[in-house]
């Protein structure tokens, strides 16, 4: 009976080092936020642009507005160290205003071990991003 215990000790012991291990951990930057042929609102008004980006459950935060530009690009850049290459980044890009944002649309793209640019379709134009993502180590 001992040595079930001992075992029964052992296994768990593994099971809660082995869960603390992130072997799919990657280090995720984005940024070159630009986009271009945005639409405001209805009246014909240039939108107030800003992006919201996030991976997996992480929120990276937003950009700062851009007034009345239709073509905008944002200085922000987002870092997420523990991302993991099953995450989605997502991008949201939001229309300011004084009451209520109005949603412009939203990208996701899977994280993937690599260095690229992408490009999203949004209902009225398009949201450009770059974003690199490496693996990191295991704790």
């Amino acid at each position: 009976m001992a040595v079930f215990d001992h075992l029964w000790l052992v296994s768990l012991t593994v099971l809660m080092l082995a869960s603390q291990l992130n072997f799919a951990s990657a280090a995720v930057r984005v940024f070159d936020l630009h986009a271009r042929d945005l639409t405001g609102d209805p009246a014909g008004n240039d939108p107030d642009p800003y992006v919201k980006v996030s991976c997996g459950a992480t929120s990276g935060g937003q950009t700062e507005f851009r007034r009345d530009s239709a073509n905008p690009s944002w200085s922000a850049e987002f870092n997420f160290p523990n991302c993991e290459a099953k995450d989605d980044l997502v991008f949201q890009v939001w229309d300011k205003d004084l009451n209520f944002d109005d949603f412009l649309g939203v990208c996701v793209r899977k994280v993937k071990y690599e260095s690229s640019t992408g490009t999203c379709k949004l209902k009225n134009g398009a949201l450009y991003y770059s974003f690199e993502a490496v693996r990191t180590e295991p704790i």
